[in-house]
């Protein structure tokens, strides 16, 4: 129990020798997709004839929330959830094209180019996250998505609008396996690219 209290105060003690600011923000923007094909497969049709159609996913509209904690300096920790409103297209005759959303969980580390308290601070971020891709018949709930895991960089701009309140500007690159929803054989990573524009709350 001793130990437990004096491990408490270490924390408490570092906590107030680095100082934090918090930061909560929402951000909207687009998802553009790259290496995005899913396979080729064959099928039989009802007259016994075979054809053969290929899979390909694609992301448009994209909503973050980011929540930060930046030292005084030049250094941050990020972490945030996004929601990729996706769709899956397949080159059937006619082509079908179904909603596949895609969810995310990352981390960042941030690597600031102006101290804490700047009006204008540009930043670079560096990390890991998750995707999990949902299938055509499937949701959140049902536990049948596909998750991938990657990594993810890139870079953006935060701006000071009054004492609170701050504009972002966020460009990320995603990188994660492809999801093998039919156990196909998929060659190389899928790129998810973000760019966003979001209203941020220091604090």
């Amino acid at each position: 129990m001793k130990h437990l209290t004096w491990a408490a105060l270490l924390v408490a003690a570092a906590a107030t020798a680095y100082p934090q600011v918090g930061e909560i923000s929402l951000s909207a923007g687009k998802t553009t997709l790259r290496n995005a094909e899913l396979g080729t497969f064959s099928d039989t049709t009802t007259t016994g004839a075979s054809q053969t159609f290929s899979a390909k996913t694609t992301a448009d509209v994209r909503i973050a929330v980011r929540f930060t904690m930046n030292n005084e300096g030049y250094r941050g920790h990020e972490f945030g959830y996004a929601y990729n409103h996706g769709k899956l297209t397949i080159t059937t005759t006619p082509p079908e094209e179904v909603g596949m959303p895609v969810h995310q969980g990352f981390y960042n580390f941030l690597l600031y180019g102006a101290r804490e308290g700047s009006k204008a601070r540009p930043f670079l971020a560096g990390g890991g996250h998750f995707s999990t891709f949902y299938p055509p018949g499937t949701g959140v709930f049902s536990g049948n998505g596909v998750t991938k895991f990657g990594i993810n960089y890139g870079g953006g701009l935060k701006f000071r609008v009054g004492q609170m309140f701050m504009v972002r500007l966020d460009v990320r690159d995603y990188l994660q396996p492809k999801p093998n929803f039919w156990q196909q054989d998929l060659k190389g990573w899928m790129h998810m690219l973000e760019t966003s524009l979001g209203l941020g709350i220091a604090f």
